[in-house]
């Protein structure tokens, strides 16, 4: 997923000649904290909620000040992980998506980047999950399909979560099926470590509600 194909409908850009008063009123219609000021194509910064706050007068041109974001943009064909690298680094709420030849063509909010993660991560596909924990040298993807397989099973996706100061990684696993005590048997056979599984319906019906708690705050 590049940066071009995650823009949010119906996100306008400010100019510089709209007040902070108008900037304040679009946040909150857009459930951001940020947003991007474009003067006719040409991206010339983003301005967040502190810095509006930060004027002696809501009702002067955003033109006449400073803004506190230094570069905060990706192009067009920059991935999904860059996208996620920015938002982290700069706390952001939306990121402005540029052309290669640097006109603005759109941004990405954060709950819009949220549902196309969980797409891909297969959120909403039936299955199971299961989560292993294991040191990053003994990680082999292949290994670990080859596991699923030979119980008839598909993974549908899997992602890391690194351990912070340690070389340990959990691993996720989003399967096709939740017919899981099998495959649970398989890996400790194997002497992995099964660190948590989600495989009855009532299980998949938590971890449900915790993405719809997720996306009903970001709706906030």
């Amino acid at each position: 997923m590049i940066a071009k194909n995650l823009i949010s409908d119906g996100i306008m850009p400010l100019k510089t000649s709209d007040t902070g008063k108008t900037a304040l009123s679009w946040m909150e219609e857009y459930k951001v904290s940020h947003l991007p000021i474009v003067n006719n194509q040409e991206f010339l910064g983003l301005i967040s909620e502190l810095d509006i706050y930060d004027l002696n007068n809501f009702d002067e041109p955003l033109g006449n000040h400073k803004l506190s974001l230094n570069n905060p943009y990706v192009f067009e064909s920059q991935h999904i992980y860059d996208v996620l690298k920015l938002i982290n680094e700069q706390n952001l709420s939306l990121v402005p998506v540029l052309s290669e030849k640097g006109t603005y063509l759109g941004s990405i909010s954060l709950q819009s980047l949220v549902k196309h993660f969980a797409r891909a991560l297969s959120v909403d596909n039936p299955g199971s999950i299961i989560v292993l924990e294991m040191s990053y040298n003994n990680y082999s993807l292949t290994e670990i399909s080859k596991i699923v397989e030979e119980n008839d099973a598909k993974i549908l996706s899997t992602f890391l979560f690194n351990h912070e100061d340690s070389t340990r990684l959990d691993v996720f696993l989003k399967l096709n099926t939740v017919e899981i005590a099998s495959i649970v048997k398989t890996f400790e056979r194997y002497d992995y470590f099964v660190k948590a599984s989600y495989g009855h319906e009532e299980d998949l019906d938590d971890l449900r509600e915790r993405y719809n708690s997720l996306m009903n705050y970001l709706n906030v």
